[in-house]
């Protein structure tokens, strides 16, 4: 039985696809080659993967639209932009468009493997902690794979990042959650714009929790958040 976590790389240079594929093989994994993004959605709709590298500017259907049909397909697959372009509006369009991590061309094939590592870890750990779906958060329930978190008779419906990082701060509740871990998690990198974005999430789920006055999300300076519940000086 093959174990190799397996890759769909969609990269049109033929020497960079060629190369990445070959160093990501000795790397240990099992990696699959397509040219454009109409034959890359092809392969991730007849295979099986565990990860997609998709460069933007592809021919036939570029990489943002692909990934759009990935994710279409498939909400969790962890994805990688390759571009050699570094503006700022790429990088937030490419999340934006599902994408998990961004590497601005030339790259170090290090680089690449080690995010490759990374993205995985966190997506099997994240697969490991959606076992448990729903949590009693006080007089909450938050059922995390339908988005709804529920008072009394009042439901809502929460975003699809606002579940993620209210999943979180449950599973590491009364410890402190690293706002590198929730920014790389939940957004795909720790920068500072996505950070103040985070910022604006932690208000809003303090506001929907506002009902119950014994739950708390503190503030721990220079580290991240932590989610109290029926706690008391």
């Amino acid at each position: 039985m093959n174990l190799r976590p397996k890759i769909l790389l969609v990269e049109d240079d033929p020497n960079l696809g060629f190369v990445t594929r070959d160093r990501l093989t000795e790397s240990g994994f099992d990696v699959t080659i397509a040219v454009d993004g109409i034959a890359g959605y092809r392969n991730f709709m007849q295979h099986q993967f565990d990860l997609c590298i998709f460069d933007i500017m592809l021919p036939k259907k570029d990489g943002f639209e692909l990934a759009k049909d990935v994710r279409n397909a498939n909400q969790n697959i962890p994805i990688i932009f390759l571009t050699a372009k570094s503006m700022m509006e790429d990088k937030i369009k490419g999340f934006n468009t599902g994408g998990d991590d961004y590497i601005t061309k030339p790259f170090n094939m290090e680089e690449l493997i080690l995010r490759v590592e990374a993205l995985l870890k966190r997506t099997k750990s994240s697969a490991e902690g959606k076992k448990k779906d729903i949590f009693k958060i006080g007089r909450y329930t938050f059922d995390y794979k339908n988005l709804e978190l529920k008072i009394e008779e009042d439901s809502k419906i929460l975003t699809k990042k606002e579940s993620e990082l209210l999943r979180l701060l449950c599973l590491n509740e009364g410890n402190v959650l690293e706002r590198e871990s929730a920014l790389n998690i939940v957004w795909g990198n720790d920068d500072y714009f996505l950070g103040r974005s985070m910022d604006v999430f932690i208000t809003k789920l303090r506001k929907y929790l506002a009902r119950d006055e014994k739950i708390k999300i503190i503030n721990v300076h220079g580290v991240g958040f932590k989610m109290e519940i029926g706690k008391t000086n």
